[in-house]
């Protein structure tokens, strides 16, 4: 809570000009109340004045008449009073007056009804003065009616005598509880008011402050209606669509994020969001000034709506990583160079390597010092060859999706390996091997299988096993390796497709690599449609899935085999 003296200055101007604009209605009420309060009276007393004296007044004419006057001042004085101006107490002095202006009346001919006219008055007094004015009314009134019928001793055997002071109870117990319902709606009204502008205050003050807070973020941010209007965007998304549309109101060319391929109209990112598509990441390229490329990081995220629309808008998040790509290209220029540079001398070497190996009556010792030289450079010139693959980066390696048979390519993939030299007595389970087909490249997705399965075997004990398992799932078709292995703690699986991350059991067995195989992999399924994952418990196994597309994009979906449920076949 602040206090008053350190609420802000347009708070205590905005709170005196609601003050006076108060008054000024409640000037206008008052007015308004008491002239028409009177009006009203008056009105009743012209026209029952003028039918008692079209049909013959047989009262007292001059005590009649100053009743009738006092009510016609009292009128005049209603409407010429400015009662906002003084103490609203002075406004009882009107109907006390016309009360005794009707008991006037009323003595000068008890029979013309004129008693009735005590309502008004009482009306008046119990709506406006509470429970004071609703006693002193209803008391004034009976006492002057009491007064009247004293005058004639007549009225004093008539049972009807009682009927008016009854009546005016009633009327003024009416009046006084409607007054006190109206004014407690009255004051939930104008609570209910209060709290309505300091919740608009809020709402204004909250959307000044996030409108500032957006704006000094050097992040574009765009917030997308569920019918595909724009609602919000910042200063920085305002700069961004200012470089997505030439002089002309043309859009500038835009490239995916190896700079090559040309992305169209509706393929670009903001048009996908107005789809309702959700991605992460999205870099494309942008040529705003012939010559001169931006590069782009573009996320968006649907909102989660209520009730019958689940995701009623979306948020688009744009970041300028224009020096960050460029810096990867850079990097990667330079470590495809200096790769390029070593392969050179290292095949040299290791064909004269070979050649000495091969020379006739060579020592013992020179032939095992060679060996191991040999055995060391095949390494160096595997390791260039993954530093190569890498800083190519698989975004620019060309990809020839087609429907292919996945468990042809896994079985060639384990029939290499159990032919090869690294086998490590490591048994290769084909058992919950199933058919299944898939569209992608696949040179790439044997790629991926051996890289997988070669680490499967490198980071297993010996005479471990690894178990490959596929199977048709819906529009997704799934690889699974599943290794006895050193396994991965929870820092591992956080970073394991990091380049060059090797995990801290690896390191610790001594296991030789370089970090890069997974990937290079992880991109490859990437640029192929699926992605990979990965479950792993430390000292127990891995389990790597790959997850790619069964099918062409809008082909009809082929039935499907659970990978959990799969069995049957044998061992490599």
């Amino acid at each position: 809570m602040q206090s008053p003296e350190s609420r802000p200055r347009g708070v205590d101007q905005r709170s005196r000009r609601r003050s006076r604009q108060d008054a000024a209605v409640v000037d206008r009420a008052a007015l308004r109340n008491a002239a028409l309060n009177q009006l009203v009276l008056a009105g009743v007393v012209l026209v029952l004045t003028f039918l008692m004296f079209h049909h013959g007044f047989t009262g007292n004419v001059p005590v009649y008449f100053s009743g009738v006057v006092i009510v016609f001042v009292l009128t005049a004085v209603a409407i010429a009073v400015p009662w906002g101006r003084i103490p609203f107490a002075w406004t009882a002095v009107v109907p006390l007056g016309d009360i005794i202006a009707i008991s006037l009346m009323r003595l000068a001919d008890p029979t013309a009804g004129t008693g009735l006219l005590f309502a008004f008055p009482v009306l008046w007094l119990a709506s406006s003065f509470a429970l004071p004015g609703f006693l002193g009314g209803v008391g004034i009134a009976i006492a002057g009616f009491a007064v009247s019928a004293a005058m004639d001793p007549r009225q004093l055997t008539n049972f009807g005598i009682f009927l008016l002071p009854v009546m005016l109870i009633a009327i003024g117990a009416t009046a006084y509880t409607g007054a006190r319902r109206a004014a407690a709606q009255r004051r939930l009204l104008r609570r209910q008011a209060e709290i309505l502008a300091q919740a608009l205050e809020r709402s204004r003050h909250q959307e000044q402050l996030l409108s500032e807070v957006l704006d000094t973020a050097d992040l574009g941010v765009l917030h997308i209606e569920d019918d595909g209007t724009i609602a919000v965007m910042n200063d920085a998304q305002g700069h961004l669509q200012h470089l997505l549309t030439d002089a002309d109101g043309a859009s500038p060319p835009v490239y995916a994020r190896d700079g090559r391929t040309r992305i169209l109209e509706d393929q670009l990112p903001l048009a996908r969001a107005l789809r309702g598509e959700e991605f992460d990441d999205e870099r494309v390229w942008i040529e705003p000034v012939v010559g001169e490329r931006r590069a782009l990081s573009i996320t968006v995220h649907r909102l989660a709506g209520t009730g019958a629309e689940p995701d009623a808008a979306a948020v688009l998040v744009c970041r300028d990583v224009t020096a960050e790509m460029s810096a990867l290209q850079a990097r990667d220029l330079l470590v495809s160079s200096v790769s390029h540079e070593l392969r050179t001398p290292l095949t040299s070497i290791i064909g004269h390597i070979e050649l000495a190996l091969d020379e006739p009556g060579l020592p013992p010792t020179a032939a095992s010092s060679l060996a191991i030289a040999d055995r060391n450079a095949d390494r160096l010139l595997a390791l260039v060859g993954d530093v190569l693959a890498a800083s190519s980066h698989a975004a620019t390696l060309p990809m020839t999706p087609e429907d292919v048979d996945v468990l042809e390519i896994v079985k060639a993939s384990a029939q290499s390996v159990v032919t090869g030299h690294s086998s490590r007595n490591v048994t290769i389970d084909l058992s919950r091997a199933m058919p299944a087909r898939a569209y992608v490249d696949p040179l790439r997705l044997r790629q991926v299988v051996d890289n997988l399965l070669s680490n499967a075997i490198k980071y297993n004990r010996e005479g471990g096993r690894v178990a490959l398992m596929t199977a048709t799932r819906d529009r997704k078709t799934l690889i699974l390796v599943e290794d006895t292995g050193v396994g991965l703690d929870e820092e591992d699986l956080v970073n394991i497709f990091q380049r060059y991350y090797r995990g801290a059991a690896v390191r610790r067995e001594g296991v030789e690599g370089s970090g890069l195989g997974l990937s290079i992999s992880r991109d490859i399924v990437r640029r192929l449609g699926g992605d990979i994952y990965v479950n792993s418990t430390l000292g127990v196994g891995s389990t790597f899935t790959v997850s790619i597309p069964a099918v062409r994009p809008g082909a009809p979906t082929q039935p499907s085999a659970d990978v959990r449920t799969a069995a049957g076949g044998g061992a490599a």
